[in-house]
């Protein structure tokens, strides 16, 4: 395993250890919800005492996702709706005990009304005596009392819808405080009891996996613990406020309670005083009789504000605490999220480590298989890129999850890459044709589309060569590298040797002059090059005849080959050999040198 391998899995290791010890700190299973019967209530209200409580509630109410939040929703809005029925109930005691000072312009609208039900008063009398007139009167005298009477109705109708309309305007001018608490509260009665309704009735949604699907449901789930805080903190507030308001009240019952024997002082103290001026010993005693009785009634009244105020405030007090039952069930749906976010997470980095030591193995594997350094350098290649591509799948399915409609969603994304991405599917597939027993393998010299070059680099997707010019150069590289899509080896064509040897034939041209022995100096060369070229010549007849599996190269030969021609001057000869593509420039200087010291009087030497 190499350095960076090395380094690679020790940090996967670490990491899987940091995810091991999440999933062991997220291992809690979800809270247990005590279903408690709450007070009966009956929910829904718009109110102008604070309905706060039941508005949250329902808000909240629909954030449920599972049946135990479910249960705790059904007591949140329980217990709400019980708490405004309280607030209500308590408004309109104090409105009755404490009714607000009227407005001059409520003190208007209040004298228009009585004045309407005055008139009203009076013409509903008129309109009954009317009425009894008219059926002890004789049939002779009826029509004129019928007229009367028909005129009076029409008077009284005129005259409700004055007070009607007088009563709104004390209303709206803040007048009758109570009548509105009441009008509120038979509306809060009056609706649709829609506890039930508030709750999602459908069935649970279904879980979606994913990291990118997990990291959404827990910020979701986050939000939700945001706001049961704020209603937890909400409730509680409420309840310190209503405990202060009980304590004080506690103390102004408390001074209530210790005026009342004064006043019984005080009453006894004017029966031994009979001889005031002004005032009688009866009248005195009527007098403070009558406020004794006003002070037990205030102060009845205060107990029973004082103990809606300990409802209140016990209710209050359950309402966070099922607010804190459900921030505990939602921090545990989020360690659940989290758990199987970091499952996930060790999916992804067993998947890497796992591909890490394959790809090791495999390494490790090829270069103990017995075949050519190319080809095995191709295998590596191919392998190294399959188990990347699968890696890569895997990881992408670990982060977004499978898709719900799988087969449309691989029909659309397949055609949309077909279009899109041809070239790249094409040039794919030609790599695969590349990488097969006729492809090219690194170090290859060929042609392709007219180029000429050697190989340097195969990937999935592009070939690269090294331009070296034609096959009549002297085969230098000309510095220049050229890319080519793989397409080519299936849309077009392209050239290459049929051997790992890389043979091919060249020639020497020498114009022997005339005068001199032509047929020495023939067979002269002839021999130089068969010396030179003869164990080369061995090896390219024993490949080609493992490549061919034909009856025409099993009698192939790869000897030199010589033709003669006569030319002007002299005879041309042209001597046909086998050389590998990357010695043929080094052969021919040679050969070219071993001719020009043959022609140069040197033939006795060489035939020797």
């Amino acid at each position: 395993m190499r350095r960076t391998q090395q380094i690679a899995a020790i940090v996967i290791f670490i990491l899987v250890g940091f995810t091991i010890y999440g999933l062991w700190a997220t291992r809690e299973p979800l809270p247990q919800v005590a279903t408690s019967k709450a007070n009966s209530s009956v929910p829904s209200a718009k109110s102008l005492v604070d309905q706060s409580p039941l508005k949250t509630a329902r808000e909240l109410a629909q954030l449920v996702t599972t049946p135990e939040e479910r249960a705790l929703a059904q007591q949140a809005l329980h217990l709400a709706d019980y708490e405004v029925d309280l607030a209500f109930d308590a408004a309109l005691r104090q409105a009755r005990l404490h009714p607000p000072a009227l407005t001059p312009e409520a003190k208007e609208a209040q004298g228009r009304l009585q004045k309407a039900q005055k008139l009203l008063a009076t013409d509903q009398d008129r309109t009954r005596e009317l009425a009894e007139q008219v059926a002890k009167t004789p049939e002779t005298r009826k029509d004129a009392l019928e007229a009367d009477l028909i005129q009076a109705q029409a008077d009284m109708e005129l005259d409700q819808d004055e007070v009607d309309d007088a009563k709104e305007d004390f209303i709206r001018a803040g007048g009758d405080l109570t009548d509105r608490i009441q009008a509120l509260k038979k509306e809060h009665e009056e609706s649709t009891h829609t506890s039930a309704a508030v709750l999602p009735s459908g069935p649970e949604p279904a879980e979606q996996v994913g990291l990118i699907h997990r990291a959404t449901q827990w910020r979701t789930l986050h939000q939700k613990q945001l706001q049961l805080w704020q209603a937890k903190s909400a409730a509680e507030s409420s309840a310190a406020r209503l405990s202060a308001e009980h304590e004080a009240l506690d103390a102004q019952i408390d001074a209530a309670k210790s005026s009342l024997p004064e006043l019984s002082h005080h009453s006894k103290k004017n029966k031994s005083n009979a001889a005031a001026p002004r005032v009688s010993a009866a009248d005195k005693s009527q007098a403070d009789t009558a406020n004794l009785l006003k002070a037990t009634e205030e102060l009845a009244e205060d107990q029973k504000t004082l103990s809606s105020f300990d409802k209140r405030i016990e209710t209050h007090k359950e309402l966070a605490t099922v607010y804190v039952q459900w921030i505990d069930l939602v921090a545990a749906h989020q360690r659940a999220v989290v758990n199987r976010m970091l499952i996930g997470v060790s999916i992804i980095l067993a998947i890497a480590l796992v591909g890490l030591f394959f790809s090791s193995w495999v390494d490790s594997l090829i270069k103990t298989l017995s075949m050519d350094r190319r080809q095995v350098e191709s295998l590596r290649t191919v392998v190294r890129v399959a188990s990347q591509i699968c890696a890569l799948f895997l990881f992408l399915l670990v982060i977004f999850g499978p898709p719900s409609q799988l087969g449309t969603f691989l029909g659309l994304a397949g055609a949309g890459l077909t279009v899109a991405l041809k070239d790249f599917i094409v040039g794919f597939i030609g790599w695969f044709v590349l990488m097969g027993k006729n492809g090219i393998r690194l170090g290859d010299w060929v042609e392709i589309n007219g180029v000429t070059g050697e190989v340097v680099q195969i990937g999935p997707f592009h070939t690269v060569l090294l331009e070296t010019g034609n096959w009549t150069d002297s085969g230098h590289p000309t510095g220049r590298r050229v890319t080519f899509t793989n397409g080519y080896a299936i849309e077009g064509h392209f050239f290459n040797f049929s051997t790992s040897g890389q043979w091919l034939w060249d020639e020497l041209q020498v114009v022997l002059p005339s005068g001199q022995d032509s047929f020495l100096l023939i067979d002269a060369l002839h021999k130089k090059v068969s010396e030179v070229t003869r164990e080369s010549a061995q090896i390219a007849e024993r490949e080609w005849q493992n490549a061919g599996n034909s009856r025409e190269l099993s009698s192939f030969s790869a000897e030199p080959a010589i033709s003669v021609k006569p030319v002007v001057g002299g005879i041309e000869v042209s001597v046909r050999y086998i050389t590998r593509a990357t010695e043929r420039y080094k052969l021919r200087s040679q050969l070219n040198q071993a001719a020009v010291e043959l022609l140069g009087g040197k033939v006795e030497k060489v035939t020797t």
